[in-house]
């Protein structure tokens, strides 16, 4: 039998379901689910994923029995609508739209009223009745197509679309607003100056030929899996590029059929706050696009959304489609057990559902969603745990705007607009009109904020360079708002005050002008926009654990987050540390969840104060008795950094490791700062200068480091074991129990252990007798280089612990430096060459494989060997999943990326489980 490449769904029987998203993708497979559920779908079939990887391995051509399949298909479709296609009487029209296995919404192409020509479009509009609609759905096909599918598109990045600029001179020569205003005559001459621009501007005829139309368009969704946006969106969301897009073709229901007809996009859920009721907007007499595109500022889905008293929500206008909407929500939230995004079209009184899919949601959505579905009994801890992306937890750590700077703000005059409020959280930032210069201003270390009238794929990687994105145009369900969200973006939407010129790179709000570069503040959780800068404040989370300044009681994200953290901190087995250095820093990562410090880098203690001095006098010390002087001075400053980190700590591990980097680095690079320099401190310029000559390094980074540095100075190592023991017994003393783990940087060999262990445990008992005192200790190492991981066997004799520092390990495994990568790094992904940057998720085939190497031959030798990570891979989420797997004790990472760490080693647990 022929291989099976279209699946059908609607009328009585329906091919696909839910679970065949890898085949149908995800549009594919709700559209079946949906009719299998008895949902009103318009009919129409599937073509497959595997269709698409035969497209682009055989030069784009389709399966022979392709063609078959879907004329047979669309038979189907005929029989059920009581349609033909192309029939100029009495014609069917279809979309044409994508559907990728994980949903891109918007990065992809879509064809709406396809199957209209000059015949087609009488036929229709003698059959309806009304020749207006006919000509409406006409003027949108030539556009959609002449964009999608011909590729007629705007050429610079401050042009409009050329088919927009058109009409936009129509409406202005007619002395209209508004697309729905225009008359059927006037539609008629935009389907004229629509195909006379195609003509001009690509030299060929508008195809007229339904099938020729059909065959063009499942071609340009095909395509799109491939353009600049849609592989622009995979890369920001780790979307494999061999998935392909299934394509989906369906009966058009109209939502442009007059006032009682509409079409909308609504959630199931609140997507900007996770409240459970049906949240959306819609549109009287428009089709999909008008929604999503953000061309028109729609209206609210209910009376409870309401903000402008004049404005007519579904619920008002349609009280009984209303309540069918809200009938099919609760199905799908419970069905899906997760909230939907889905899009409808009511056509004469008539509602239908076109899609339904996970929706996009915001951090403090995502929170109160999986939460409450707990709650209502929709979903089990465990699943909750899974629902929220650990990354998501950093959107609710960010800044709000403070309230005092804010009022300021407004009593000056800084108010300019307000919209809808789309994406949470503060930003400010100077203005861009396009997404080249976001990208462009933001790589150079700028903070944009993107202002468009509305945005479209294309801005997608402006977007994610900016801080925050405005609209003039477009609701709560609009491009710019659902990308916004997705990526955690400070959005205001709708700002219809806003009136907008590219050209002249600037934007104007009742008579003032804000130009490029102007600095404006938004608040996305208001939807206000103010011009200049204005400070921010902690956000709720931060204010509850940190600050202590707002009541757990008082903050619904905050009950929400620890809820979630607890659930977490019961599945995972990995333990959480942070890397501090000062006691402030630990005393957060411990609100925040910490079990202990992983890494506590002794050489920032060096640069407090004055510090830095004594620290280049120890350096430009002349012989072993100077340096000791110097280090002299050092050691109380040290041990008191020590005392303060421990009683935060209260018995919890500390790991601190003894100085690893390069001497140069505390020494000035060039003659004028050394001079400088020798002035201040009363020493010759020339005994300064020869010392950092004689100090440089050709590749120090791979030089005189970490526990060489204790080998060749073994004062130095002395001088800071001492602080750290002294500073032990002391707080002991105190009564608060301490824990310190000391451990050595850079060990390639037993030996260089050995070594420096032998100067520790010296110390310490000398410290013992002089406190009358006993601490109890461990000394371990960091595993940084390759020879450290392939002999941690013999290595594992001395360690009492291992801590793999990633960052150091990921430049001697690949012999790169990280510091300087940032020139090629770009190159090797845009080629492909690299998945991902290694310096911020761990190379699992080749720094993993000796990860994996360091903790089996360690515990080979020492089966109760401690095993962690410090590096800063230890706060990413696919990063302690590996950790995870290979058997590690614990992740260690910056303070405020401990929650995000928590989470990720719950979900790895889970995931094993659930595997078992």
């Amino acid at each position: 039998m022929a291989q099976k490449y279209v699946y059908f769904f609607g009328g009585d029987k329906t091919e696909g379901n839910a679970k065949m998203k890898m085949l149908l993708g995800g549009k594919g497979a709700n559209l079946a689910e949906m009719a299998n559920l008895g949902i009103p779908v318009p009919p129409g079939f599937t073509i497959t994923t595997e269709v698409c990887k035969y497209f682009y391995e055989h030069g784009e051509t389709y399966p022979p029995e392709l063609k078959e399949q879907v004329n047979d298909a669309l038979k189907r479709v005929e029989e059920i609508m009581g349609k033909k296609f192309g029939d100029p009487s009495n014609p069917l029209l279809v979309s044409v739209r994508s559907g990728a296995p994980i949903s891109m919404p918007g990065m992809m192409d879509t064809v709406l009223n396809l199957g209209l020509n000059d015949e087609t479009v009488r036929g229709l509009a003698e059959k309806t009745g009304d020749e207006r609609f006919a000509y409406d759905c006409y003027r949108r096909f030539v556009a959609m197509y002449g964009d999608v599918v011909l590729g007629l598109k705007p050429v610079g990045k401050d042009d409009v679309d050329p088919f927009e600029q058109v009409l936009e001179e129509l409406k202005h020569r007619k002395g209209i607003t508004y697309d729905n205003e225009l008359d059927p005559e006037s539609l008629k001459e935009l389907v004229t100056l629509y195909k006379k621009l195609i003509k001009d501007r690509l030299g060929i005829d508008f195809p007229d030929d339904p099938e020729e139309q059909l065959w063009g368009a499942i071609g340009a969704v095909f395509k799109s899996w491939n353009n600049p946006r849609a592989i622009a969106y995979r890369e920001l969301n780790d979307i494999p590029d061999d998935m392909g897009t299934a394509v989906n073709v369906q009966a058009m229901v109209f939502g442009n059929m007059g006032p009682d007809s509409a079409t909308g996009v609504a959630f199931t859920r609140n997507p900007a706050t996770g409240e459970n009721v049906l949240y959306g907007e819609y549109l009287i007499n428009a089709q999909g696009e008008d929604v999503v595109a953000g061309i028109r500022t729609p209206q609210p889905i209910n009376k409870a959304q309401k903000t402008d008293p004049d404005s007519v929500s579904l619920e008002e206008a349609m009280p009984e489609v209303y309540e069918e909407l809200e009938r099919i929500r609760k199905l799908l939230d419970r069905h899906y057990r997760d909230m939907q995004d889905v899009e409808f079209t009511i056509e004469r009184g008539k509602l239908w559902m076109l899609q339904t899919r996970s929706g996009k949601r915001t951090a403090f959505a995502a929170l109160r969603i999986a939460v409450e579905m707990v709650e209502e009994g929709i979903l089990t801890e465990e699943e909750a745990v899974m629902r929220v992306e650990p990354q998501q937890l950093t959107q609710l750590l960010r800044p709000t705007f403070d309230l005092k700077s804010k009022e300021k703000a407004l009593a000056d005059g800084a108010f300019l607009a307000k919209g809808l409020n789309a994406g949470p959280g503060a930003a400010t930032g100077r203005v861009v009109f396009n997404a080249p210069d976001a990208e462009e201003w933001a790589s150079r270390g700028e903070q944009v904020i993107l202002v468009r009238m509305e945005t479209s794929p294309e801005d997608i990687r402006g977007m994610h360079a900016a801080q925050g994105i405005l609209t003039s145009r477009g609701g709560m369900t609009s491009h710019a708002a659902l990308v916004a969200r997705q990526m955690g973006k400070v959005c205001v939407v709708g700002c219809g005050a806003l009136e907008i010129d590219y050209k002249k790179r600037q934007f104007t709000v009742n008579g003032r002008i804000v130009r490029e570069g102007d600095w404006i503040s938004l608040d996305g959780t208001t939807g206000e926009v103010f011009e200049g800068k204005i400070p921010t404040q902690p956000s709720e989370i931060v204010r509850v654990v940190v600050d202590k300044s707002l009541k757990p009681e008082e903050s619904i994200v905050y009950r929400n987050y620890a809820k979630l953290m607890e659930w977490a901190d019961r599945y995972r087995r990995l333990g959480v540390r942070t890397n501090a250095d000062k006691p402030d820093q630990a005393s957060v990562a411990i609100a925040f969840g910490a079990e202990g410090i992983g890494l506590c880098r002794t050489e920032h203690m060096f640069f407090e104060g004055r510090r830095i001095d004594t620290v280049r006098e120890m350096i430009l010390a002349d012989d072993q008795e100077g340096r000791e002087k110097a280090l002299a001075k050092l050691l109380p400053m040290q041990k008191e950094d020590f005392k303060g980190i421990f009683r935060v700590m209260k018995g919890l591990p500390v790991t601190i490791r003894t100085l690893d980097p390069p001497l140069h680095e505390f020494l000035p690079a060039d003659e004028k700062t050394a001079a400088e320099l020798a002035s201040s401190m009363g020493v010759p310029f020339e005994k300064l200068w020869a010392k950092i000559e004689a100090l440089h390094e050709a590749n120090p980074m791979l030089g005189h480091r970490g526990c060489r540095l204790g080998i060749v100075y073994p004062e130095i190592t002395a001088m800071q074991v001492r602080a750290i023991f002294e500073a032990a017994c002391e707080v002991q003393k105190e009564g608060i129990p301490v824990k310190p783990e000391i451990m050595i940087p850079l060990v390639g060999h037993v030996k260089e252990l050995e070594n420096q262990k032998k100067v520790i445990d010296e110390v310490a008992c000398q410290v013992f007798q002089e406190q009358g005192v006993h601490v109890v200790y461990s000394v371990g190492t960091m595993i940084e280089v390759p020879r450290g991981a392939i002999t941690a066997d013999e290595i594992a004799k001395e360690a009492e612990f291992f801590s793999f520092g990633t960052n150091d390990l990921t430049q001697t495994v690949y012999g790169i430096s990280r510091d300087d990568a940032g020139k090629f790094l770009h190159h090797y992904l845009e080629k492909e060459i690299w998945e991902y940057d290694p310096f911020e998720r761990i190379d699992r085939d080749g720094v993993g494989q000796l990860m994996k190497i360091g903790v089996e031959k360690g515990r080979s030798t020492r089966a109760d060997l401690k095993i962690g990570i410090c590096g800063e891979h230890g706060g990413e989420p696919t990063s302690v999943e590996f950790c995870h797997q290979i058997g590690l004790d614990y992740v260690s990472c910056s303070p405020y990326r401990v929650p995000v760490a928590r989470l990720a080693a719950a979900q790895a647990a889970i995931k094993e489980r659930l595997k078992a």
